[in-house]
């Protein structure tokens, strides 16, 4: 085989890998830029949602619909309690944690370990104090069955990261939580989902700003704007920076 064919081959195989890399189909992208861009109020955001659910279940089965219908009530979740609806928020990621464990069930896999996590974690903030002292340390456990079976899992590092930085005082540690969350970057800036970017840029400009070092902040959370420029939550915190 010449070489100019030997190249060929190893440029579509590097191609095909990178293709196969990304987990997350086309029509599930919809309904997650949605909520990150934050263009749409959650009401608008229900049929994205409801279409979303019914692809999953015509193209999916097992495990991995589980793991899919888990992550469509997370997004719905989110959207819900972006807009202080708790309630609401709260019943969408009961389901999502019912999801995940279905899917646990069925097959242990890294993303249903991240779901779990990720929605235990967002049931954490809607739901009353006595459910986050039941359940919050489950978060960074499940994040870690996540990584034993993944270890290039950056949302279940992202969520081990988080806990330095959004836990209230004197649980945060904000030095360490940005020193994690740049460790993230370094190793998986070129492979990240789009929300995994969003999520640890912004964290860690959020961290500066809780130390009032808004020069430290700034050139983050613009960072986390080239990804989602339309985000209502990082533009607040930049026009908090004066």
């Amino acid at each position: 085989m010449n070489k100019k064919i030997v190249l060929i081959v190893l440029i579509l195989f590097a191609a095909f890998c990178t293709i196969g890399a990304d987990p997350l189909p086309d029509w599930f992208i919809v309904l997650r830029d949605a909520l990150y861009e934050q263009n749409l109020s959650a009401n608008q955001i229900v049929p994205l949602y409801q279409e979303t659910v019914k692809t999953a279940q015509e193209k999916l089965t097992g495990s991995e619909l589980n793991t899919m219908l888990s992550r469509c009530e997370y997004m719905m979740g989110r959207a819900y309690q972006y807009e202080e609806r708790k309630d609401e928020a709260g019943a969408c990621y009961d389901r999502g944690i019912e999801y995940a464990q279905k899917s646990l069930d069925q097959t242990k896999t890294a993303e249903g370990w991240q779901m779990l996590a990720d929605n235990i974690s967002q049931n954490c903030a809607v739901k009353s104090v006595s459910y986050a002292m039941s359940n919050g340390l489950k978060v960074g456990q499940y994040a870690k069955n996540a990584l034993e079976l993944d270890p290039s899992n950056t949302a279940a590092q992202y969520m081990i990261a988080a806990r330095y930085i959004y836990a209230p005082s004197p649980f945060n540690n904000y030095k360490k939580g940005i020193k994690m969350m740049e460790e993230i970057v370094t190793s998986y800036a070129g492979s990240m989902q789009k929300d995994d970017q969003f999520n640890v840029y912004s964290a860690i400009g959020y961290a500066y700003v809780q130390q009032k070092k808004n020069a430290e902040a700034r050139p983050w959370l613009e960072k986390s704007l080239t990804v989602y420029p339309t985000n209502k939550y990082v533009q607040g915190l930049l026009r908090g920076l004066g």
